[in-house]
């Protein structure tokens, strides 16, 4: 049985902290900055969740009265 990935092969453990080393060296300034960025979209998009959640018993037809 042949499987073309079977060479490529995963990553190992250390190769993983290779990696998450130079991506460290490379944007580690930047990273707080993505990160408190990430954090409030994620914020932002539950509390949208949430506000969805809230309406359905609001009316859907704008014309008909409550």
């Amino acid at each position: 049985m042949f499987t073309p990935l079977a060479f490529a092969g995963l990553p190992g453990g250390y190769e993983v902290l290779v990696i998450g080393f130079v991506a460290l060296l490379i944007f580690g300034n930047r990273l707080p900055t993505l990160m408190r960025s990430l954090g409030q979209g994620v914020t932002e998009f539950k509390k949208g969740i949430s506000g969805v959640e809230d309406d359905p018993k609001a009316p859907t037809d704008p014309a008909r009265p409550n």
